[in-house]
């Protein structure tokens, strides 16, 4: 984690994606995408202190793209996700531990429990 010269934490990591799916031809594939992901504030200080690799997690946030020099002088584009809503659930270094959810914008509203299998929705 990383502190900003005005005081604000911040901090990086990159999450997986996997998407498991058959071919035309009826083989079985399986790919990986990497995102990278930042966070400010209280969400930092929360993701650098539950966080650790290989830990399954739920975020949420804005794209954006952004541009930087690469060490060999070529103009260089990425995508990230400025995190928004992040809920830690389980996997390595979760043994044990229930999950802990932290929405910033959550204080009532109509939203519903929290999904344990997504796999049972109807759609």
């Amino acid at each position: 984690m990383r502190y900003t010269p005005s005081g604000q934490s911040v901090t990086s990591f990159s999450v997986a994606s996997n998407r498991k799916y058959t071919t035309g031809a009826g083989e079985q594939r399986e790919e990986t995408e990497w995102f990278n992901v930042s966070a400010w504030g209280k969400l930092a200080e929360l993701c650098n202190q539950f966080l650790t690799k290989g830990r399954q997690v739920y975020v949420e946030g804005r794209l954006h793209s952004r541009s930087y020099e690469a060490r060999d002088g070529q103009l260089r584009f990425s995508n990230e996700i400025t995190l928004t809503d992040v809920q830690f659930l389980g996997g390595a270094g979760a043994v044990g531990e229930d999950r802990s959810p932290y929405s910033p914008g959550s204080g009532g509203g109509d939203e519903g429990p929290p999904l344990d299998d997504v796999d049972d929705l109807p759609f």
